[in-house]
């Protein structure tokens, strides 16, 4: 038996976002090729989308996690050779972070893994249904995006 909760709507919001959030990655996990994780997709797909050549501070503070984090993510991404990591021609101390082929044909093929999931849930939320949330969660996304320090 559960109790009804009087919490706060912006709270509930928060936490329905959480939800989806997990539950989502955990969908999309399922059906990433090659063992990629959430977290290696996530970098790829930002690479592929806003460019290359990032230093491994600039990544670590985009997705929110420690620079060891990130260090960690663009190592197994290395190794697999989906990313290649380069010292930086202005600070040699510094490095620079670029995709490489086969990290773009891993990205595609991880979107394309997932279509059968994207079809299933377009069926149950139609196109104008999903698209009248969008300019809400966007202008959510910006504002926290710029509140962040």
């Amino acid at each position: 038996m559960t109790d009804e909760i009087d919490d706060p709507l912006l709270f509930t919001l928060f936490n329905e976002i959480g939800i989806i959030s997990q539950l989502s990655n955990a969908a999309f996990e399922k059906v990433l090729p090659d063992g990629l994780k959430v977290s290696h997709f996530s970098v790829l797909n930002h690479l592929a989308r806003l460019g290359d050549n990032k230093s491994p501070s600039s990544l670590a503070s985009a997705f929110q996690v420690t620079k060891g984090a990130m260090t960690n993510t663009l190592g197994r991404l290395e190794a697999r050779g989906l990313v290649k990591v380069k010292a930086d021609p202005v600070d040699g101390r510094g490095k620079r972070v670029f995709i490489t082929a086969k990290g773009r044909k891993a990205r595609n093929r991880s979107i394309a893994e997932l279509a059968p999931l994207l079809t299933e849930l377009a069926k149950a939320f139609p196109e104008k249904k999903a698209a009248a949330a969008l300019p809400f969660l966007k202008d959510l996304r910006v504002y926290l995006d710029q509140a962040r320090d």
